[in-house]
């Protein structure tokens, strides 16, 4: 499949959800969701999502990456694939004024509400910022804290996006990903399915290598903190047992 033609899909499918206020995941459905539910649901306590603009909260992830960031008043905090805002501003609340963060992605309808939403409920510490995860719009060096909810899957090229998280973070910093990865092999029609890549589904690497991609980029220290395998109620029952969600720790 084309890189390009994989973006594309993936792009359009986010302009929708930004557009529309609309949610998916890997273990959504076409039928109407209750999107606070399905947000507590991957890992989101009711308070912090009280925390924050409800604007931002869309139902779309595989995890909480805030909850185990262990993020500090001051720190610098860049997140890949940032959509609507939600760890943007669930982070800015625990880095505190002297902190920053910022968002990265690629969907300029994703980039446009969470700065608006931003401008409206008065956050001075957030900014957004339009770009691929494969090549990053930030300085090396400068950030100390990395999180991904969901969307590392999503990239044709899953190394490069590791090593541009390597070069932007600072010596010592850490990196702390929510992502979707496969234990045993896809069928063929799914793997070749835009809306499978879309859907995070297509393009999750096997367990064993994503954990070895993140080290090849120079991570060390890499760990699996927590992870959650989906049953056969919540996606297909041909991929049963093979798809699971993951939280991962690493350090530069």
């Amino acid at each position: 499949m084309d890189d390009k033609e994989i973006k594309k899909a993936v792009k359009k499918r986010y302009a929708k959800f930004a557009k529309e206020n609309t949610s998916c995941c890997p273990t959504c459905n076409s039928k109407k969701i209750d999107i606070t539910k399905q947000t507590e649901s991957i890992g989101y306590s009711a308070n912090e999502l009280k925390s924050i603009p409800e604007s931002a909260v869309m139902g779309l992830g595989c995890g909480n990456p805030t909850v185990l960031a262990d993020l500090k008043e001051g720190e610098t905090v860049l997140d890949l694939g940032s959509g609507a805002g939600i760890d943007v501003f669930l982070a800015a609340n625990k880095v505190g004024e002297n902190g920053h963060v910022i968002g990265v992605d690629m969907t300029k309808e994703m980039i446009k509400r969470s700065e608006r939403i931003a401008e409206e409920n008065g956050y001075k510490n957030v900014e957004f910022r339009y770009g691929e995860i494969e090549n990053l719009p930030v300085e090396d060096n400068t950030v100390d804290v990395i999180i991904s909810n969901c969307v590392i899957n999503l990239s044709p090229d899953k190394l490069q996006t590791f090593k541009e998280a390597f070069r932007v973070l600072k010596p010592g910093g850490r990196l702390l990903v929510s992502d979707i990865v496969t234990e045993g092999q896809l069928p063929d029609d799914i793997k070749k399915s835009f809306d499978a890549w879309s859907g995070c589904i297509a393009g999750a690497l096997e367990k064993t290598e994503y954990l070895d991609t993140i080290k090849k980029a120079g991570f060390r220290n890499v760990e699996i903190v927590s992870q959650n395998r989906y049953s056969e109620k919540e996606i297909d029952k041909r991929l049963t047992g093979k798809i699971t969600s993951i939280k991962v720790r690493a350090y530069k």
